[in-house]
């Protein structure tokens, strides 16, 4: 806990968040709003940071990654349309804020991060705050987690050059897949849903997120 900003400003700043933020940008499910109101967000990033935690924007949480700007963590969970029962594929642990809105909203979450050390950061602060429905795992994300399949939701949170095929295919009939895709500079959210086997795609808020490297995704090098 950040020294000096007691736990109850900390509230009153994600309320601010969310009605100063998403709301008047169309956020509009209640469960997801609450979730943002409920979920500490201040504790997944440095104590330098956490003054900074609520602004509109994305923070940096080590090797190179961040943690998304909270509005677009809304839309993304938004897109999903999350009713409680489903189990949930998340593709780049990161800090685990994502994570946690997610459990807060479906019944079980399976989140693959290629970092360890993130991903060993992160299972410290949700098992600390007390998710005991995430599941974790260090590896490429870009394969998913197929032991685990299917999903009723996949949720990418790393900029795609296009949907990893292995991550379609774990995908439920029925489910949802959420996921920037574009260049590796800038990217559009799709919403596709999978329907007699295939992906059936929209497209919504243009964004940026650090690319999503592995078998399917982006090169390591560069490329």
């Amino acid at each position: 806990m950040s020294e000096g900003i007691p736990t109850a400003a900390f509230q009153r700043l994600r309320e601010w968040m969310v009605a100063d933020q998403l709301v008047p940008r169309g956020v509009k499910d209640p469960r997801v709003l609450r979730a943002m109101e409920k979920v500490p967000r201040h504790l997944f990033v440095d104590e330098s940071l956490q003054d900074k935690a609520y602004d509109d924007m994305a923070l940096p949480v080590g090797e190179s990654q961040t943690i998304s700007q909270p509005y677009i963590v809304a839309v993304m969970t938004e897109l999903l349309e999350l009713r409680g029962g489903e189990k949930v594929l998340e593709i780049g642990t990161g800090s685990g804020y994502q994570a946690a809105i997610l459990a807060e909203l479906a019944a079980e979450v399976y989140t693959v991060e290629r970092i360890r050390s993130l991903s060993e950061r992160a299972e410290q602060t949700l098992r600390y705050l007390g998710y005991a429905d995430i599941h974790f795992r260090v590896a490429d994300g870009t394969l998913g987690w197929p032991e685990a399949a299917p999903f009723e939701r996949v949720l990418i949170t790393a900029g795609a050059p296009e949907i990893p095929e292995p991550l379609a295919e774990q995908l439920s009939e029925g489910g949802i897949l959420v996921a920037p895709v574009g260049d590796r500079f800038a990217q559009q959210l799709i919403k596709a849903k999978k329907l007699q086997g295939r992906l059936s795609k929209e497209y919504h808020t243009p964004c940026v997120f650090v690319p999503l490297v592995g078998e399917h995704g982006w090169k390591d090098d560069n490329r």
